[in-house]
């Protein structure tokens, strides 16, 4: 039996409740005092967009057969995830500021044990495309209809893991999978180039064999059309490269790699959420 996608937002619908979400992201982390606010402030477009857009899912019923899977590799932006699960009615909002606390289920990593909705517990980077192949292939040994999305940090570019992952989904011919790039430029101690450059990336995914495209990933327009256009694609993996600015929507942490790791203080975060404010009027 069918079950439709929980809801299907307008674009300005989106912009707004992906505001939200980065209000939701300052409040939990200021909270708690600890968490990666920078990388979840990047993603939250992308992660409105295919909660409130692309995916078909249905909070009432999280293990739905042929419900589309999310798979977050960069676990540690649990925060975006969170805030986009309890939007969606997998369980109350009031639970968001309970994040990183002693009995929460809301942990710094994501628990699949702990919280509906959740399809992978992730954390230890450079995972996430390998899990996210083998519920693909599950897909396909089922005959089952649902995509499979995977949102992968560009520091686990660096991990021979990904590769493999990547090398084996062009052999196997998998489909029915969106790797989703949350290309901020930083990791976790400075900017992706510095560390381990992967330019030009593009053409190292193509180089494996998968349908490439990049979009602005924080012009929900151009994110709402490349989810919808991946769904046209068949017979080979997808790589969404979205270009994305860590920190994004708060001016002191765009691209200010201090908050990869570190919460805002009391003050720093009722100046974010001021600034969030004036951007929801």
């Amino acid at each position: 039996m069918s079950t439709p996608k929980t809801s299907s937002l307008s674009i300005a619908e989106l912009k707004k409740c992906a505001n939200e979400i980065r209000k939701d992201v300052i409040r939990m982390t200021a909270a708690a005092g600890s968490g990666h606010p920078g990388g979840s402030l990047s993603a939250a477009d992308i992660v409105t967009a295919l909660y409130f857009r692309a995916m078909r899912h249905d909070p009432k019923n999280p293990s739905w057969p042929d419900r589309d899977r999310f798979i977050l590799s960069k676990g540690h932006a649990s925060p975006v995830l969170y805030s986009a699960l309890a939007r969606s009615g997998y369980f109350p909002t009031e639970r968001l500021i309970t994040f990183r606390k002693l009995g929460s289920p809301l942990q710094g990593h994501p628990d699949m044990r702990r919280i509906p909705g959740l399809e992978a517990s992730t954390g230890s980077l450079g995972q996430g495309l390998s899990i996210g192949l083998g519920v693909a292939l599950g897909r396909r040994l089922a005959s089952r209809d649902y995509w499979t999305y995977v949102m992968m940090s560009d520091g686990e570019m660096n991990e021979g893991q990904t590769w493999e992952a990547a090398a084996f989904a062009h052999h196997h011919k998998v489909d029915h999978l969106v790797l989703i790039v949350d290309y901020n430029k930083f990791q976790l101690s400075d900017a992706t180039h510095k560390i381990c450059d992967m330019e030009p990336l593009a053409d190292k995914w193509k180089s494996f064999n998968w349908h490439v495209e990049e979009m602005d990933g924080h012009n929900m327009e151009d994110v709402a059309r490349h989810l919808e256009a991946a769904k046209k694609i068949s017979g080979k993996p997808i790589v969404l490269i979205a270009h994305t600015i860590k920190g994004k929507g708060v001016s002191f942490m765009e691209n200010n790699n201090h908050f990869h790791g570190v919460a805002p203080t009391e003050e720093e975060a009722k100046k974010a959420l001021q600034e969030l404010e004036g951007k929801a009027l």
